[in-house]
C-alpha cells in the first residue's frame, strides 16, 4: 500500500466521529471511531461541544493513518449540515456550543417569519421550506442571543458557518464550504451557487462572517502538518447525506437512497436541473465538481435510529440495538400498537415543529416486544411517507432503492421496509456509504478514480430484499396515517 493508493475519509457525524482509508479497490483498510456527546439544556435544545468535535476528528484521522501505517494521498471530509457555530476569527474561540441540526429553539423566529410573509421569500429564494432544521435561523439566534456577537462581526473578528466550515478553518486556517452543504443553510441561492443577498439582510446575517462557497469535489486546503503527523491536501467536502448518495453510486437520475442514522434520510438524484417539489420534499444541491452540478429531492426523518436509542436510554426496555430484531420477531405484529417516532417534530412531507412522539393503540395485551415491532415499522411507514411524496415528484412509482448506515443491519427493518414501501431493498456491503462517498469525490479530484463508471463498478451489494404480498399493509399504513394525524401540532399553542 502506497501513500499514491489511499484516501482518509472522515465521516463526522451527529452522534459519531469516523476515520477510515479506502484503498484504490474501495475496501477499507483501516478505521477508528469515538462517541461525539450530545447536550439538551432546555427542551427542544440540542448542542455539542464544538471543541470536541475537531479533537475527534484530529484523534481518529491519526488513528486511522497509523493503522494504516502510510500516509494518504488526500483527505475527504462529510459534515452534519444543517448543524451552525460562531467563533472569534482572531482567537479561534468559539463563542457558543454547536446548535446542531435536531435543536428547535427557533420555531417562534420562523413563526414570525412566516406570520410576516418573509417565509415565501425565503423559501423562494432558497428552495428550502422555513423551518428550525436549516442553519438560517439557528444562525440568526446566535447573533441575536450571544453577547457582544453582533459587535465582533462588525468588528471583522467573528466568523459562522456549519461545522464542516470550523473543522476545514481549524485544519487549514481556510474558512470554506461547498455546495452542498451552503444547500443546508436557508440561506443559498441554488441558481446562483452563492448567497443570497436579500435573505441575509432579511435576517439581519453579515456576509462577512460566512464561508467561501466552492465544488464539493475541489482544493480546500493543506492539513496543517503537526495535526496529524503529516500535511495532505483536502480534496473534497460534502454534507454526510449527499455523501451517501455518492457512495451509493446514485450517478443516474432516479436513483434513491436511504440512509438510517440517527435519523433517515432519502434522496433522489434529480440530474443536472434545479427540481421543485409539489408534495413536501426539499430540492437540494447532490454535489458539485468543477462546473458541473447535480441536484437531489430530499426527504428527510428527523428520527429513525434515535427512536431506538430512546427504547433503550429513555424508557429503558431494550439493553442494545441488536436486542430489537429478535423482539420484533418474537410476536406475530404489533398488536395494534403505531408509534409515531416525532421525539423532535415532523419533517418531510408534513414540516409540523409542533408534532410529538406519539404511541397510540395500547392495551393491556401490549408488551415491550409489541412496542419494539412497532417502532420499527414505524420507521418504515414514515419511510414509506417520504417515498410516496417523492414518487408523486419525478412522475413514477419508485421500484428499489439503497439503504445503508447502522439500521441497515437490521433484517426485520429491511424486510420490513420492502413489505411496506412496495420496494426491492438493496442493502450496500459497507455501511459507511457516507466516508466512502466523500473519499469516491477526494478521489476524483485526486486522480486516483477517472469517473463515476469506474467508481460504479466498486460498488458491492451485502443483501437484498424482496417486497411480500401482505393484504393487510394498506390497512397498517392506513392506521399508520390515523396516528400520525394525532401526533401533529400536538405541541402547538393553545
Amino acid at each position: 500500500m502506497t501513500p499514491q493508493s489511499t484516501i482518509l475519509a472522515v465521516d463526522q457525524g451527529t452522534t459519531r466521529t469516523k476515520a477510515l482509508i479506502f484503498d484504490a479497490a474501495a475496501h477499507c483498510v483501516a478505521e477508528a471511531a469515538s462517541e461525539i456527546p450530545l447536550t439538551y439544556p432546555r427542551p427542544a435544545w440540542v448542542e455539542q461541544d464544538a471543541r470536541i468535535l475537531l479533537e475527534s476528528v484530529v484523534t481518529n484521522a491519526r488513528a486511522a493513518l497509523a493503522a494504516a501505517g502510510a500516509p494518504a494521498l488526500a483527505f475527504a471530509l462529510a459534515n452534519q449540515g444543517e448543524s451552525v457555530l460562531i467563533w472569534r476569527r482572531s482567537t479561534g474561540e468559539p463563542l457558543y456550543n454547536v446548535i446542531t441540526w435536531q435543536d428547535r429553539r427557533t420555531d417562534d423566529i420562523c413563526a414570525q417569519l412566516a406570520s410576516s410573509g418573509a417565509g415565501a421569500l425565503i423559501s423562494e429564494r432558497t428552495g428550502l421550506p422555513l423551518d428550525p432544521y436549516f442553519s438560517a435561523t439557528k444562525l440568526r439566534w446566535l447573533l441575536d442571543h450571544v453577547e457582544g456577537a453582533r459587535e465582533l462581526a462588525a468588528r471583522g473578528d467573528l466568523l459562522a458557518g456549519t461545522t464542516d466550515a470550523w473543522l476545514l478553518w481549524n485544519l487549514t486556517g481556510e474558512h470554506r464550504t461547498d455546495d452542498t452543504t451552503a444547500s443546508r443553510t436557508m440561506l443559498y441561492n441554488p441558481r446562483l451557487r452563492d448567497w443570497d443577498q436579500e435573505v441575509l439582510d432579511l435576517l439581519r446575517i453579515p456576509r462577512s462572517i460566512l464561508p467561501a462557497i466552492q465544488p464539493s469535489g475541489s482544493f480546500f486546503g493543506h492539513i496543517r502538518p503537526a495535526l496529524m503527523g503529516q500535511s495532505m491536501p483536502i480534496a473534497a467536502s460534502l454534507v454526510d447525506q449527499q455523501a451517501a448518495l455518492f457512495g451509493q453510486a446514485c450517478y443516474t437520475q432516479g436513483d434513491v437512497k436511504v440512509t438510517y442514522g440517527t435519523g433517515a434520510f432519502i434522496l433522489s438524484n434529480a440530474g443536472p436541473n434545479l427540481p421543485t417539489s409539489r408534495h413536501g420534499l426539499v430540492p437540494t444541491v447532490a454535489w458539485s465538481y468543477g462546473q458541473d452540478i447535480t441536484y437531489a429531492l430530499d426527504g428527510g426523518i428527523y428520527v429513525a435510529g434515535a427512536a431506538v436509542q430512546w427504547l433503550r436510554d429513555g424508557l429503558g426496555i431494550i439493553e442494545n440495538a441488536e436486542e430489537t430484531f429478535a423482539l420484533a420477531t418474537s410476536v406475530p405484529d404489533s398488536n395494534g400498537v403505531y408509534f409515531v417516532p416525532a421525539l423532535t417534530g415532523l419533517a418531510a412531507p408534513y414540516w409540523d415543529s409542533y408534532a410529538r412522539g406519539t404511541i397510540v393503540g395500547l392495551t393491556r395485551g401490549a408488551t415491550r416486544a409489541h412496542i419494539v415491532r412497532a417502532t420499527l415499522e414505524g420507521i418504515a411507514f414514515n419511510t414509506r411517507d417520504v417515498l410516496q411524496a417523492m414518487a408523486g415528484d419525478i412522475g413514477h412509482p419508485i421500484r428499489n432503492i439503497k439503504v445503508d448506515g447502522g439500521a441497515s443491519a437490521n433484517g426485520f427493518l429491511m424486510q420490513s421496509l420492502a413489505d411496506i414501501c412496495g420496494v426491492e431493498v438493496s442493502v450496500a456491503a459497507t455501511r459507511e456509504t457516507t466516508a466512502l462517498g466523500t473519499a469516491f469525490m477526494a478521489g476524483l479530484a485526486v486522480g486516483l478514480w477517472q469517473d463515476t463508471s469506474t467508481l460504479a463498478s466498486l460498488w458491492r451489494e451485502q443483501a437484498r430484499y424482496e417486497p411480500r404480498a401482505d393484504s393487510s399493509i394498506e390497512q397498517r399504513y392506513q392506521m399508520w396515517q390515523r396516528a400520525v394525524e394525532r401526533a401533529r401540532r400536538w405541541a402547538a399553542p393553545l
